[in-house]
C-alpha cells in the first residue's frame, strides 16, 4: 500500500508539473508534506535546500530521496519512476503531434500562461518557508538573511550554489557550535 501511495504522489507530480522543476517543487510539498504527512516543512526545507545544490533535475533528486526516506530502495526507485514515466510518455506524444501545432496561437499562448502559475505557485510556496523562518528565527534575522540572499543574488550576481554552500557551513559550525556553548554556560565560563 505504502508504494501504490508513493507512486501516485509523485506520478501526479510528473504529470502536472508542467513547466519544469521549479513548477514541481509545490506539488511535490503538497503531496509530501500536507497529504500523505511523510515528512514537516523544516524536512522539506532541507531536501529542498540540498537537492537545489546537487546537479540535475530537481524532481527527480526529491523522488529519490523522499522515496527512499518512505520506503527504502524500492521506494526510490518507485518515486523516480513515478516521476520521470509521464514526461516519457507525454513527450513521445506531444511531441509527434504537437509538432503540426506549434506555431498555433493556442499552443503559444499555453505556453505562457504556465508562467503567472508557476511564479504564484513558488511565491506562495515562498511565503510559506518565510513564515516558517519567522517562527524559527525571529522576524528581524528572517529578513536579514531575505535582503541579505537578494543583495548576493541580484545585485552581486553570486551563484546560487555558493551561496547555499554557504549558508549549509554556516548552519553545520553553529549546530557543532551550540553543545560547546551550552556546557560553557553551564559550567560557568565566560559568564
Amino acid at each position: 500500500m505504502k508504494q501504490l501511495r508513493l507512486f501516485l504522489a509523485f506520478f501526479r507530480v510528473g504529470m502536472l508539473g508542467y513547466g519544469g522543476g521549479p513548477s514541481s517543487i509545490p506539488l511535490v510539498h503538497k503531496e509530501v508534506v500536507e497529504k500523505y504527512k511523510w515528512m514537516d516543512d523544516d524536512e522539506f526545507a532541507d531536501i529542498l535546500a540540498l537537492g537545489n545544490t546537487l546537479p540535475g533535475p530537481i524532481a527527480t533528486k526529491m523522488a529519490g530521496y523522499i522515496g527512499y526516506r518512505v520506503a527504502g530502495i524500492l521506494g526510490m526507485i518507485n518515486a523516480v519512476l513515478a516521476t520521470i514515466v509521464p514526461t516519457i510518455i507525454l513527450m513521445i506524444v506531444l511531441l509527434t503531434f504537437m509538432a503540426s501545432f506549434k506555431d498555433q496561437p493556442w499552443v503559444m499562448g499555453m505556453t505562457k500562461a504556465v508562467v503567472p502559475v508557476v511564479g504564484v505557485m513558488l511565491a506562495s510556496l515562498t511565503w510559506d518557508f518565510f513564515k516558517k523562518s519567522k517562527s524559527t528565527l525571529g522576524l528581524v534575522t528572517a529578513i536579514i538573511f531575505i535582503i541579505g540572499s537578494l543583495l548576493l543574488l541580484e545585485v552581486l550576481h553570486v551563484h546560487p550554489a555558493f551561496l547555499i554552500a554557504g549558508l549549509l557551513i554556516a548552519a553545520i559550525v553553529k549546530r557543532d557550535k551550540a553543545p560547546e556553548v551550552k556546557q560553557n554556560v553551564e559550567r560557568g565560563v565566560g559568564l
